[in-house]
């Protein structure tokens, strides 16, 4: 039977480099894995290179091959996690029954706030700051929130739910939601048992959809 033929330096190369661009991936979601720790619990300005090398039980040098600077790391955060908190707001759908558009809104934004609450407070800390790395992609934002806003005041003017005023509906789902992920703590303590596990969430958007779907309701 004959001997398989040598791989060609050419595909051991190619081989080589699939493999080099796996590690390098892998390694670089380490990283980023262990800099959301960081940032949400340090914020932007207590964070450093070194705590988020530690974290990722790397070296320091090893860690800045991949990402030269802090502001790297931190930017591709940011990138990510606007792109995800951006979603639900954009779901919603000028032709859809406004309580339930508003109602599904108000459920991807817990579900955000459950799943993914160091990336809401690494948004907080940011804000807090004045949002300095991100103030363009702020403007995104506020051109969507016009966008979504010209749909709630449609349903207002049509009769087909209550007069609101579409900001500060938004601004008040935000600060609802987001709650739950960025005074996990408090939440914790003040619900004592009843604040652990999933449940928290579930009651939340039980309490939510009294809030707000009924209070919106046209005619109420």
């Amino acid at each position: 039977m004959p001997e398989p033929s040598p791989a060609s330096p050419s595909t051991s190369r190619s081989q080589a480099t699939r493999k080099r661009t796996r590690i390098q991936r892998e390694k670089q979601e380490l990283i980023l894995e262990a800099a959301l720790d960081v940032f949400s619990s340090h914020g932007f300005r207590g964070a450093t290179i070194d705590q988020i090398a530690d974290r990722a039980g790397l070296s320091k040098p090893n860690l800045l091959y991949y990402f030269r600077t802090k502001e790297a790391i931190h930017r591709q955060l940011i990138d990510r996690l606007l792109d995800n908190w951006l979603e639900p707001l954009r779901k919603i759908d000028p032709t859809g029954d406004p309580l339930s558009e508003i109602q599904s809104y108000i459920r991807r934004k817990l579900e955000l706030a459950r799943d993914f609450p160091r990336e809401s407070r690494l948004f907080a800390n940011e804000i807090l700051q004045g949002a300095p790395r991100i103030r363009e992609e702020l403007h995104d934002l506020r051109d969507l929130v016009e966008e979504k806003s010209k749909i709630i005041a449609r349903w207002t003017s049509d009769g087909r739910i209550a007069p609101c005023e579409p900001k500060h509906l938004f601004f008040s789902i935000w600060a609802i939601t987001q709650h739950y992920a960025d005074f996990d703590a408090q939440i914790r303590v003040v619900l004592g048992r009843a604040g652990e596990g999933e449940g928290r969430f579930e009651d939340a958007a039980r309490f939510l959809d009294q809030l707000y779907v009924s209070g919106l309701r046209a005619g109420d």
